[in-house]
């Protein structure tokens, strides 16, 4: 039996972790082609009861449902360092996880401090490269805007009140390193707003950073250019923030963030060659620095360059093998395409693993696909539900519910046959 993927997905062009600001809307990439053929993918509330009769009076749950609690501004700072004690060269995203699941506050300015009103983040993004739970190529089909939206729950983008904060933790988030936790639960509005030092501390095995420590060396001019890029990226005034990053890197040659961030903007203007050439400066600085690897893996997946894909992202596994779940899953995308079944179920498989957030419910489909290609019917039909239960509104859903089906028929037929063999 052979199932055809038909992967869909689009792919995340820039990163906002150096620029601090919006990242154009990601270019979608061409179907990944399959091996097997692909199918095509089709592509007022009523009154309630005794509404009108005369009300008694009102129980306390009634008056407190009038009256909820007042919604104020939740303010709070504080400061990241690293665990030498230094500031980090580049500005490092604040998170509020509540109930596991994180919401993006803000970022740390170049003290590596910060200061936040929990809940207005509407305006920020979610980063294309900063952290394992960060969809660096975009939305792999029902991604992180899924049910909850991009920073849905409590606070997302309104204010929040106390309770909100019941089982709400403050973080820095930034790969390679483990963060400090804040404890948000019993927090009170008019708590003091600092909530003191976040300490970053590195991953032991963990080579691949998602900042590069060549900002550090920068010259005072050259950073300046730098910042005035940043500066200009924020208001959307994107020529004159290239000119500032080429004279930063002419000042500077292995400033790896400017690299960066002006191959990002040669991408984002279909440039490939000159992103590429901007990538490759980017490495060339600082090889351990991962998201110009992500960026150089992004180009080969919209060009459906599948050695050039598998080849990057085995780079960034063996830079970063426990944050990226991503760069696993796009692995197993280059691979399947590839034809090497079983490297791409190893990476599917770490994938769906790493993916604790289900921000990637394509990979649960994919290895699905591949198990049911190997007569795995029972593994198949699990991941294959995953995808369907957190990927319900995807494109391809009605498609992928005729799969299930399909190798739901195959399971029963194989435990029939095994019933009659072994009564």
């Amino acid at each position: 039996m052979k199932l055809a993927l038909g992967l869909i997905f689009g792919l995340g062009i820039l990163s906002a972790q150096e620029a601090q600001a919006p990242a154009p809307s990601p270019s979608p990439a061409p179907s990944a082609p399959s091996p097997t053929p692909t199918p095509t993918t089709p592509t007022s509330p009523g009154r309630f009861p005794g509404q009108d009769r005369q009300q008694g009076p009102l129980d306390p749950r009634q008056q407190q449902q009038q009256f909820p609690d007042m919604q104020r501004p939740i303010f709070l700072s504080g400061k990241v360092l690293m665990e030498d004690g230094t500031p980090p060269p580049e500005p490092v995203k604040i998170e509020r996880i509540c109930n596991g699941q994180p919401r993006p506050e803000g970022y740390t300015d170049s003290k590596g401090r910060f200061s936040i009103q929990l809940g207005q983040n509407t305006a920020m993004m979610a980063d294309a490269s900063v952290s394992s739970t960060a969809d660096t190529f975009g939305d792999p089909l029902g991604g992180s805007n899924r049910q909850s939206g991009g920073f849905g729950g409590p606070g997302g983008g309104r204010g929040i009140s106390e309770r909100d904060l019941m089982g709400c933790e403050l973080r820095a988030d930034l790969a390679g390193y483990r963060s400090d936790i804040v404890n948000l639960s019993g927090r009170r509005i008019l708590d003091n707003p600092d909530v003191g030092v976040i300490v970053l501390r590195s991953i032991a095995g963990v080579e691949g950073r998602a900042i590069s420590f060549t900002t550090l060396a920068a010259p005072k001019d050259a950073r300046k250019a730098y910042e005035k890029a940043v500066d200009q990226m924020k208001k959307k005034k994107v020529p004159e923030a290239q000119k500032e990053l080429e004279k930063a890197v002419s000042l500077y040659p292995k400033y790896a963030v400017a690299w960066h961030m002006l191959g990002q903007i040669h991408q984002q203007s279909n440039r490939p060659a000159d992103a590429r050439k901007a990538y490759s400066e980017a490495i060339a600085a600082d090889n351990k620095y991962v998201n110009p690897y992500l960026q150089l893996a992004a180009l080969a997946a919209g060009e459906n360059n599948w050695q050039e894909l598998a080849d990057t992202t085995d780079r960034v596994i063996r830079l970063n093998p426990v944050q990226y779940p991503q760069a696993f899953f796009y692995n197993s995308v280059a691979n399947y395409n590839l034809q090497k079944w079983d490297a791409a179920e190893k990476s599917a498989r770490e994938a769906v693993k790493l993916d604790t957030q289900h921000r990637m419910p394509k990979a649960q489909h994919l290895l699905g696909i591949l198990l049911a290609n190997k007569n795995d019917y029972a593994g198949a039909v699990e991941h294959i539900k995953g995808y369907v239960q957190f990927a319900p509104t995807a494109p391809d859903i009605d498609q992928v519910k005729k799969q299930l089906a399909e190798v739901e028929q195959r399971l029963g037929q194989t435990t029939v046959t095994q019933q009659t063999t072994n009564p």
